[in-house]
């Protein structure tokens, strides 16, 4: 609006809700991209030649292992110079190492701007780690979303062999999408939009303004008491013994009478 000033205020010390999304989101992304580098499950080759049936292959990017259906773990350290010396495996040995460091450097730059101990956070910084984070999701996603594409053609692969996704493809998948939209809600910080709401804030006016018409409630009004006549005697109370009596409508129980009491003291008279 016209003739407003460019002064805004934050009403709380709370973080603000996308550096909140965006510090959760990065580091389930990265775990999840530190299994899918490591672990050897991009693909697995069931109806092997020359193996039992109940046994299948496992290879990743990094190691390939020979697991069976009926008896927990593998053999890992197979070697296959073939599979190796494919583009797409060096492609995404370097991507994939890449993004678990490019993630932790986002992290490390959004940290000192995030800290909710300060009155404004460092949108600068944080808009900076936000958009590593970005980054680091999109080199995820990038060698996942290829290799799944040439699946089968990674090799020569007879046509009886069956080919399935390993549960690293899913993990990337997941951990790529997590980091890139963790980073791009932090990134939204760099501007202030929806009226300041996204960074947590109002323009000075506005709280001014929002102050002054609040509606206020006139306070209630005292009720005046009735003075209750009193009996000529002072009194310590603010009623007296008449009053009590005129109030009570039962019959009171009479009182005893007072009881003598005898000593064995002698008198003058019984002398």
């Amino acid at each position: 609006m016209p003739g407003q000033s460019d002064e805004w205020v934050r009403l709380s010390m709370r973080t603000p809700g996308i550096l909140i999304f965006g510090m959760v989101m990065a580091p389930c992304g990265w775990i999840l991209n530190l299994t899918a580098t490591v672990a050897p499950s991009w693909r697995t080759l069931n109806s092997l030649p020359n193996i039992p049936i109940d046994q299948f292959l496992q290879q990743g990017i990094w190691d390939i292992c020979l697991a069976s259906t009926i008896k927990p773990g593998g053999t890992c350290g197979q070697s296959d110079t073939t599979y190796f010396n494919n583009q797409i495996i060096k492609v995404a040995q370097g991507l994939m190492v890449a993004s678990l460091c490019v993630t932790i450097l986002g992290l490390c730059v959004a940290i000192p701007g995030v800290r909710c101990w300060k009155r404004t956070p460092n949108w600068t910084l944080a808009g900076l780690g936000g958009l590593l984070i970005f980054i680091s999701g999109v080199l995820t996603i990038i060698p996942i979303a290829w290799y799944t594409h040439i699946l089968s053609a990674i090799t020569t692969i007879s046509s009886r062999n069956d080919v399935r996704v390993g549960y690293c493809i899913v993990l990337g998948y997941i951990g790529g999408i997590c980091e890139v939209l963790g980073g791009f809600v932090m990134c939204i910080g760099f501007c202030r939009c929806c009226g300041g709401r996204n960074r947590g804030e109002r323009r000075v006016e506005e709280v001014t303004v929002t102050r002054f018409t609040q509606k206020h409630y006139p306070r209630p009004e005292p009720v005046p008491r009735v003075a209750r006549p009193t009996s000529s005697t002072s009194s310590s109370v603010p009623y007296s013994r008449e009053d009590l009596d005129d109030d009570v409508s039962f019959p009171r129980a009479k009182s005893p009478p007072a009881r003598l009491v005898h000593t064995n003291r002698p008198y003058d008279a019984d002398l």
